[in-house]
């Protein structure tokens, strides 16, 4: 893939003395507040994300590598006037960083917002904040959602403009509130992850990942974060003078 063949010849430049690109990866989060979306869901969601920053894992992902760190935005969304960075980019140079992402996260308050949801149009959004980031070896979209597009341009014709192009969109999709049995929830994310897949994400390694409600989303932001927070991986084992680490 194309971000895997750029970090490998910006470490092979740094085994031979030469400049090394200064961003491994640039994540974009968009977070649903719209109408569907309550006082307590967006708590919910919002320290959801702040705990999932700050679990083990995720946390050794985002500071593994300091020489060539990952860089952070968030930003919500909802209709066509809404979207608002609640996080500008900001480079995760150390732990201290970190902390402070994640402290600025549970101080954040909802704003007022219209109840549209104007999915295809946060795609646009994101995308557009990532293309100040176009240094990043990958460029990572991650929109979280409870429901399908009611307004704005279609996500199906914003995936289509995407395709063919590095960026990459994942989507966390987020099931109805706590229906009375459990098999219609199933059924809701089921529904909704399907549609997420076939209109939204972009991308050969882009996926779905899924909540069944707001309840889950700190546990479910930690396993998409993980995934999406790849690494290059170095052997250690170099049996020849001079031969750089080989990528795994």
């Amino acid at each position: 893939m194309i971000w895997r063949r750029a970090a490998c010849a910006a470490v092979l430049a740094l085994w031979a003395g030469g400049a090394v690109a200064e961003c491994r990866q640039a994540l974009a989060l968009g977070l649903d507040v719209s109408g569907s979306v309550d006082q307590l869901e967006y708590r919910l969601q919002i320290d959801g994300l702040a705990a999932a920053l700050g679990a083990p894992s995720v946390r050794q992902a985002l500071t593994v590598m300091p020489g060539t760190p990952v860089d952070l935005l968030v930003y919500e969304w909802s209709g066509p006037e809404d979207p608002a960075v609640i996080l500008p980019w900001t480079t995760i140079a150390d732990e201290a960083i970190l902390n402070g992402v994640i402290a600025h996260l549970q101080t954040t308050e909802r704003r007022q917002t219209t109840p549209g949801t104007a999915l295809g149009l946060a795609m646009r959004v994101g995308v557009g904040f990532l293309a100040q980031r176009s240094y990043c070896w990958k460029r990572t979209l991650d929109i979280s959602g409870d429901g399908k597009s009611n307004l704005g341009p279609r996500p199906q014709d914003v995936k289509a403009e995407l395709a063919g192009t590095d960026v990459t969109i994942n989507a966390l999709v987020i099931g109805a509130d706590a229906p009375s049995f459990g098999d219609l929830r199933q059924m809701d994310v089921a529904e909704l992850s399907s549609y997420y897949r076939h209109n939204v994400i972009v991308g050969e390694d882009s996926f779905v990942q899924t909540a069944l409600g707001f309840e889950e989303y700190a546990q479910s932001m930690a396993r998409k974060l993980e995934r999406e927070l790849e690494t290059l991986i170095f052997s250690e084992d170099i049996t020849q003078p001079g031969v750089p680490p080989v990528a795994r």
